[in-house]
């Protein structure tokens, strides 16, 4: 989920091939631009990984079904994902912030001939993933290096039926990108009926979440929040994603899966999700802050 700067070395235990880290199981490290990055393979499971970034979780994928989805910030947004349409429809997606590819990978395999764009400032980790977990050389998805919003802003007006957004540095998402002024330029790049994903991190007292879900409405007509029931109830920090469209959103359908989750989460809507907002302010480009870091022992 997030990138913190460098805690130590790394260059000692440079990235193997794909193939030689698929065969050795064991974990592979390297020094990259957000940090420590660590591919730690799952014992549980022949061919899971695990990807994290000075010691925080980032992603996680399974070479052999990548379909599986352990995180469950992750699984809301393949719910998002399977319903954003009539099932293998192949989709034009822009994910904002790459990691691992998980759920690029995700929605090549569950919409075959989809066309994805990533973008991911990281270069160094992109490099990691691609030698060490390689994706499938068929699946229509460009990696572009690029910060966030710069990358969107190459993307043509009306391009993409689903643009997601994941993107940490140093466990925080950017505060350029939780703006009016960017939020604008994802209504942009989205075709009519294309929807809005995003992973958000807050904590009591959910100030951070309020904003962004204000600022959100403030460009978007339909909104929608998944979130752990202890995290709506600021009992503890923790992930919510937020999905905007200018369509009715596919709110009975998520409801269903996020009940049936190994980690059941709550959907909120309509006059709850507005209350819960409590009378929050947009947050524009010369206002923004950085969302709030986790607190200490937040990820072990």
């Amino acid at each position: 989920m997030g990138r913190a700067r460098a805690a130590g070395g790394g260059r000692g235990q440079a990235a193997r091939s794909g193939r030689e880290a698929r065969h050795a199981r064991e974990a592979v490290a390297e020094q990259v631009g957000g940090g420590l990055a660590r591919l730690d393979p799952d014992p549980d499971r022949p061919h899971g990984w695990t990807l994290l970034l000075d010691g925080a979780p980032q992603s996680y994928v399974d070479l052999d079904d990548p379909a599986h989805l352990a995180f469950a910030y992750q699984r809301r947004l393949g719910h998002v994902i399977d319903l954003a349409a009539e099932p293998k429809r192949p989709l034009r997606a822009v994910h904002l912030g790459g990691g691992a590819l998980t759920l690029a990978r995700y929605l090549a395999a569950t919409r075959p001939r989809s066309t994805q764009q990533v973008v991911e400032v990281d270069t160094a980790l992109t490099g990691l993933v691609r030698r060490t977990l390689p994706w499938d050389a068929g699946a229509r998805i460009r990696v572009r290096g690029a910060d966030a919003r710069e990358g969107l802003g190459r993307v043509p007006d009306g391009w993409a039926d689903l643009v997601v957004a994941d993107v940490f540095s140093g466990a925080r998402t950017p505060a350029h990108l939780g703006t009016v002024e960017f939020l604008a330029d994802v209504r942009r790049v989205l075709a009519p009926g294309g929807l809005y994903a995003a992973n958000l991190t807050d904590g009591p007292p959910l100030a951070h979440l309020r904003a962004q879900i204000a600022t959100a409405h403030a460009v978007f007509p339909e909104l929608c929040l998944t979130a752990d029931p202890a995290v709506l109830r600021g009992r503890r920090f923790g992930n919510a994603v937020l999905l905007a469209g200018d369509r009715p959103l596919p709110v009975a359908g998520l409801t269903r899966r996020a009940a049936g989750d190994p980690h059941p989460a709550r959907v909120e809507h309509g006059r709850a999700l507005a209350d819960f907002t409590g009378g929050a302010a947009p947050v524009k480009d010369a206002t923004a802050r950085p969302s709030p870091a986790p607190p200490p022992g937040t990820f072990g």
